[in-house]
């Protein structure tokens, strides 16, 4: 996994913790911002399981811990709904920042009303989705009714939420009150995907109805059916995050492979900002090679020689397979494993000169199948007339010139 810790100011210049999850195998194509639920922290298992299903589609995810929450500084009691907007707003600040502006953001429960608040502040958000949220913040007072008169009696009041002793104060709830989701959703004027369960028992399904008939197309409503409000399964976290990722593609710019035009068969191309990170045309397929990043790489693709190896392995099993079947032998399965370095010859008359090393492929073969030793010492000499074995083994030619 491809995480990096990451930390940006608040408002009142508290550092708030967040992480920031990249693809392993390519640059992020969008950046997203996740706002998690009331109480909760970008830990939440459900969380991650959202982001890592977007991460595996090419997308870089912040979540992070509101303010007062999680390794976020600040004191909770002291923060409200607005400021959990204001949090998403420096969020995408901090993202364009330094990578690229989000435009993307998901909410969860609570998270997902002020997702929607940020999104109509932020111009480089493109699409918004939310899971199990309310139609309008004051929903989340119900879960405090237990304590509302003495928050207003006394102007603050401990609540426990899921375990866990939180002090709320009255401003908090004159907050809620004061921001109507409504006019918002109406205004929006963006994609908005709304996900929700029909059984969930902390927000009901009237909410995401709510929402989407106040919000104008493109507008989406996906049915959360058998989930618990908070994705607590696995499976169900991971299906949210993949339709998300699928919508989402429907509306922000994911920049298709690089086309490479050549006449022949195998083309490279390397950008001046990229590194090692090279584009392949190979016949009609489009590759990526790179150098791990101990060598200064971004280790998104396999290195020449690993290419030249898999080269070798490859002609290796389809040689045997080939032989095998013209034989009727009964060959299962072929692999073949391939490590390169440079090694002194076996019959090396000066080893002790680093020049006398030469390029070494160390191959290994599995052969599974119901097969004599005689089959299986044959086919081991078979794997030598591969066509890739024989032109390593033979003088070549390169042939270089300059085109404009």
């Amino acid at each position: 996994m491809n995480i990096h810790k990451v930390s940006f100011t608040n408002k009142d210049e508290e550092q708030l913790a967040g992480r920031l999850e990249l693809p392993l195998d390519q640059k992020p194509h969008n950046f997203v911002i996740f706002a998690h639920c009331f109480t909760c922290t970008k830990n939440l298992t459900a969380v991650k399981n959202v982001g890592r299903a977007l991460t595996n589609e090419g997308f870089g995810v912040l979540r992070f811990d509101f303010t007062g929450l999680g390794e976020s500084e600040g004191d909770f009691e002291n923060t409200n709904f607005s400021g959990n907007v204001d949090d998403l707003i420096e969020a995408a600040n901090f993202l364009e920042n330094n990578y690229q502006a989000p435009t993307l953001i998901i909410g969860h429960s609570l998270g997902g009303a002020a997702a929607i608040f940020a999104a109509s502040k932020l111009e480089s958000i493109k699409a918004v989705a939310v899971i199990n949220s309310p139609s309008d913040p004051s929903h989340v007072m119900h879960l405090l009714k237990d304590s509302e008169q003495e928050i207003t009696r006394n102007g603050k009041a401990k609540v426990n939420l899921g375990g866990v002793d939180f002090t709320i104060k009255k401003q908090f709830l004159d907050d809620l009150e004061n921001n109507t989701l409504k006019d918002v959703v109406s205004d929006l004027r963006k994609a908005l995907l709304i996900l929700h369960s029909p059984q969930d028992n902390t927000v009901g399904i009237k909410n995401a109805e709510k929402i989407y008939i106040a919000a104008h197309h493109p507008k989406s409503f996906v049915s959360l059916d058998g989930v618990d409000h908070l994705l607590s399964k696995k499976e169900d976290s991971k299906y949210v995050g993949e339709v998300i990722a699928g919508w989402a593609s429907r509306y922000v710019e994911i920049p298709s492979a690089k086309e490479i035009r050549s006449k022949s068969k195998v083309a490279a191309s390397l950008g001046q900002d990229e590194k090692f990170t090279t584009n392949l045309k190979v016949g009609d397929h489009y590759l990526i090679a790179d150098e791990p990043k101990s060598f200064g790489g971004n280790n998104f693709g396999p290195s020449p020689y690993e290419f030249l190896s898999a080269g070798l392995a490859a002609c290796t099993v389809m040689t045997i397979h080939m032989y095998a079947r013209r034989k009727n032998w009964d060959v299962g399965n072929v692999s073949v494993h391939i490590d390169y370095s440079k090694e002194h010859a076996i019959d090396c008359q000066e080893c002790e000169k680093d020049s006398s090393k030469i390029d070494t492929f160390k191959r290994e073969i599995k052969l599974v199948g119901n097969l004599t030793d005689e089959q299986k010492t044959k086919l081991m000499q078979i794997a030598d007339k591969c066509p890739v074995h024989k032109t390593l083994h033979s003088k070549t030619q390169i042939i270089t010139k300059l085109v404009e």
